[in-house]
């Protein structure tokens, strides 16, 4: 009898694959095991079993699988029900799901080596310089990587020389499979086995007495065996010791140590061991609670609303202490990885090294590391905390999952599929498991308080601060009537600097927000007016100038800050607009003594970008820190007494149906920053039109008031949370093409919905990478079924790719389009 497996590859194919197996392999193998197949002409990719079955492929012949790779699941079987689900309701494939998922540790990739034709027969003459190059290193080296053939010819594209070779049969192919994850070593010593004995001792301290540094050397061991009671390590004798490297080597040479290793994860709790007390919860945080519980008594999921600063995360941790108490895990989703550098600190005070992180500023080796120790449920993965990737880990056992600042868009992942909600999938996640979710925001989602006004969440709310501090005192600024009035200084109202300078003077912090980085979005002559426009994207370069370049923040590409205008020559060219890089030299020119930090994407790009920062600022080392919305997200500094908002409006016209409502959300968020301990904080935000309502509503705290408006606006105009929206991005190089598919999928779509398809229609930057980009919006009543929508949307498609002209243009989903 014949076994089949069906598979999942790490590449976009809409169905699973089918391979044969022996009736050997067939006693092995479990779902969630990696094997390593053959697919296409030469290729190997690592595949998931999804199932295994009896039953023969009907389209081609299963061919055999190479190997396989695991001795036990990796993945299990809720993680395949919640990528199934992923799949479905996000409109990609498993593959994308499988890809995105697993640590890249896990993906083994066939790399091609090139190895000499030992029959081919070589006319020099004939090869070219470019392919007599490759060939010349073949004679010196038995084979090469593709990596080093483009070193070599220093050309990216290889692959036409190496066609070419392959034609004159000079060069073959080989496939090689490698393993990429390598378990952290780490050297230890201990004394060789021959000098257990006192006398053998003696005698070995006796001789070592000529030499005084090896000597050194051993008493430092017993030292260091005395002191810790732990395996020493060869570093930390080195540096006892005082001596080198060479020193302990001869040693170990000579047989006095011996050398041994132990394998140890790359990531480990390095706390005394003391765990505080938890702390008490005052009598709102314990209403909330005991609210919370009445929510998970329901299965329901229930919506934290507690304004800044009320003490959400004790809350949490109550809960969190609790789950584990039961013998659960719980996974703690935020939505910023700057946000989890603070709290880790945190949680390891009370729960010590029970603590997990998991995010994409780690390693390839250290997430394989954490994703093991859930797999394998050790106690140092009972709480993991991470940003959306930490959704997928292999828990078996999840009892508590909390999603905190749930309204937060970066929970949402955009490039590449699968496009999903962090959000929205946690709670499919607790579902799978039964177990308990909370959703925590001092600004919830329109979408989430809407589903707990009506019943379907559980809620609980916290309305006063923690320590009944004050909230902060808003004041709003009109830029037009500073102006006028002549009362600036570069981005600076009179009325901010004047709160900068008292609270400098007081000794305390001030942050300042300007949701742009960068020195200014525009250079401009002031001559023609022209600004110099990235060549692969429809925008301006924007100048940075710490680098004294204009980069393009869609595709990266950057020029030189040119001396004169490209277009006419001129040497007088401006800039306009301002970044967080202007805001920070303004300051530097206005508080020479302040120490100032700024906080954006340029500052934080390394592993220990965020942390370096954000302790800078906790420990009081800088006065003044400048930053975009990474300083909005539930950070907690004790000693900022004002927080200055450069200009509100930027964020009010973006052109988004989320507009009013990402606004009040992110100035009520930088300014819940301010006064967190016991004097009342005072917030600062600048407008040329401070009688905007939502700047209004931000002032008075007026959450309830935000909402009905936005609310009843949504209702008029059909957008969620009342209807459903999934949008659909056509990309192509070609204009033409592309405006002529765009308009067949819509009419098909007006075809088949008759109504709430908006568009095609041009994206604010229309053209990204020099791909041509438009866009169709499909609004879907609650009423209509969501799964026969988007078989009939996939119908079109599939309609669409038949099309030969059409087939090459990319059609991408965003299914809850953010």
């Amino acid at each position: 009898m014949q076994h089949f497996i069906n598979v999942i590859l790490p590449i976009p194919l809409e169905k699973l694959f089918t391979y044969s197996i022996s009736a050997s392999e067939f006693e092995i193998l479990q779902p969630g095991m990696r094997v390593a197949v053959p697919f296409g002409k030469s290729k190997i990719y690592t595949a998931l079993v999804y199932e295994i079955h009896l039953t023969p492929p009907e389209v081609y012949e299963a061919k055999e699988i190479h190997r396989i790779l695991d001795e036990y699941p990796l993945v299990n079987e809720i993680q395949l029900k919640h990528w199934r689900w992923i799949a479905d309701y996000y409109m990609c494939t498993m593959g994308e799901v499988f890809r995105s998922a697993m640590p890249s540790a896990f993906l083994l990739e066939s790399e091609t080596l090139i190895l000499r034709n030992e029959r081919g027969v070589v006319h020099e003459d004939d090869l070219k310089d470019d392919e007599f190059l490759v060939y010349e290193a073949l004679q010196h080296q038995s084979m090469l990587r593709v990596d080093e053939i483009r070193a070599i010819v220093d050309i990216k594209n290889v692959l036409p020389i190496l066609n070419r070779l392959l034609q004159k049969q000079i060069i073959i192919l080989k496939d090689e499979i490698y393993e990429r994850y390598k378990p952290k070593l780490v050297r230890y010593v201990k004394l060789g086995p021959r000098y257990t004995s006192e006398e053998k001792l003696e005698e070995l301290l006796q001789s070592l007495t000529r030499a005084p540094k090896q000597s050194q050397v051993v008493l430092s061991l017993f030292q260091l065996q005395a002191t810790t009671k732990k395996p020493v390590k060869v570093s930390d004798l080195e540096l006892i010791s005082g001596s080198s490297k060479a020193v302990i080597k001869a040693l170990i040479d000579k047989g006095v140590l011996e050398e041994y290793q132990i394998q140890t994860d790359r990531i480990s709790y390095d706390g005394t061991g003391n765990t505080f007390d938890l702390k008490a919860l005052n009598e709102f945080q314990q209403k909330a609670l005991e609210d919370i519980y009445l929510g998970f008594g329901a299965n329901k999921v229930t919506l934290l609303h507690g304004v800044t600063s009320s003490g959400k995360t004790e809350v949490y941790v109550k809960l969190i202490e609790e789950c584990i108490n039961r013998g659960k895990q719980a996974l703690y989703l935020l939505p910023e990885i700057a946000l989890t550098t603070q709290l880790i600190s945190r949680l390891q005070d009370y729960f010590g090294e029970k603590v997990s992180v998991y995010h994409s500023k780690y390693s390839i080796h250290e997430r394989v590391e954490v994703w093991n120790n859930v797999l394998a449920k050790k106690e140092k993965a009972k709480i993991v905390i991470g940003a959306r990737s930490a959704l997928f880990l292999p828990y078996s056992d999840l009892g508590l999952v909390i999603v905190d600042e749930e309204h937060e868009g970066s929970f949402k992942q955009f490039d590449p599929a699968p496009r999903y909600h962090a959000r929205d999938a946690a709670i499919v996640l607790s579902t799978l498991h039964q177990s308990n979710i909370i959703l925590g925001s001092a600004t919830p989602s329109l979408e989430s308080y809407y589903n707990a006004q009506n019943g379907k969440y559980g809620y609980a709310h916290i309305n006063r601060r923690y320590g009944n501090v004050l909230m902060p005192e808003i004041e709003l600024v009109d830029l037009k009537e500073q102006i006028r009035k002549r009362r600036m200084k570069g981005h600076f109202s009179e009325r901010l600097l004047q709160e900068i300078t008292e609270t400098l003077n007081n000794g305390e912090q001030a942050i300042l927000f300007q949701n742009r980085r960068g020195f200014a979005p525009i250079l401009e002559c002031t001559t023609c007016g022209h600004s110099p426009q990235c060549p692969n994207c429809d925008v301006s370069l924007t100048y940075h100038q710490f680098k004294k370049q204009l980069r393009c923040h869609y595709c990266g590409h950057h020029i030189a800050l040119p001396e004169r205008c490209e277009a006419c020559g001129s040497p007088s060219l401006d800039t306009k607009g301002f970044g967080t890089e202007q805001v920070e030299e303004e300051l530097k020119g206005l508080y020479p003594n302040a120490k100032i930090g700024r906080m954006d994407l340029d500052t934080t790009r390394g592993k220990y970008g965020y942390e370096k920062i954000i302790t800078a600022f906790e420990q009081q080392e800088l006065d003044i820190l400048v930053g975009t919305q990474m300083l909005t997200k539930g950070l907690d500094f004790r000693n900022v007494n004002l927080v200055g908002i450069m200009n509100a409006d930027s964020l009010l016209n973006f052109p988004d149906y989320r507009a009013h409502e990402r606004s009040f959300q992110l100035l009520t968020q930088v300014a819940g920053r301010a006064g967190r301990t016991q004097k009342r904080g005072k917030v600062i935000i600048q407008s040329y039109n401070p009688y905007h309502q939502i700047l209004k509503q931000v002032s008075t705290n007026d959450y309830e008031g935000m909402f009905k408006e936005q609310l009843y606006e949504r209702e008029q105009f059909l957008y969620p949370p009342l209807n459903r929206i999934i949008k659909i991005t056509f990309k192509h190089r070609n204009f033409n093409t592309l405006n002529d598919a765009a308009e067949w999928f819509s009419k098909s779509l007006r075809n088949v919905f008759k109504k709430g398809i908006l568009g095609p229609e041009y994206p604010p930057v229309a053209r990204i990478r020099n791909q041509y980009l438009k866009n169709v919006i499909i609004k879907i009543p609650l009423g209509q079924p969501l799964g026969k929508t988007k078989n009939s949307i996939k119908r079109i498609e599939n309609s669409f790719n038949a099309i030969s002209q059409f087939r090459s243009v990319r059609v991408i989903y965003n299914v809850d389009h953010i």
